[in-house]
């Protein structure tokens, strides 16, 4: 339902090194950057797997912060994007593990990404 999001952050350096290794974990890459003639000189930039989904644009970080779950394939993906999004500057916001309180198969990590955004890997598929 929903084609692509995105969120601003006032750092864009740091939210680009927090996403570049967040998403390689995923599978996912920067596949687009909006050249600043188009953009007011502001750096824009597109991730995902197949099309840019999800887009970081330099600004005016969004208050309150906002939430995003992404889509891993496995179990060890998860563990993969949360070991990443901590070595990369991510803040710890909940261990990877089983959420049955949302199904028996949810399997989610969640960290806080440099700007304060809740930043979720979830399968759904069992062990």
């Amino acid at each position: 339902m929903i084609d692509h999001s995105g969120i601003q952050v006032a750092d864009i350096k740091a939210a680009r090194a927090f996403y570049d290794a967040c998403f390689a974990a995923l599978g996912a890459a920067q596949l687009m950057e909006v050249p600043t003639e188009y953009t007011g000189g502001m750096t824009v930039v597109g991730y995902g797997r197949d099309k840019p989904d999800f887009w970081v644009s330099e600004g005016e970080t969004q208050k309150p912060p906002l939430h995003f779950a992404f889509t891993a394939m496995d179990h060890g993906m998860v563990n993969a994007f949360y070991e990443a999004a901590l070595a990369a500057g991510g803040t710890e916001n909940g261990a990877p593990g089983t959420r049955p309180q949302y199904h028996e198969n949810y399997y989610g990590a969640f960290v806080l990404d440099p700007e304060g955004n809740n930043i979720e890997a979830v399968c759904h598929a069992p062990q």
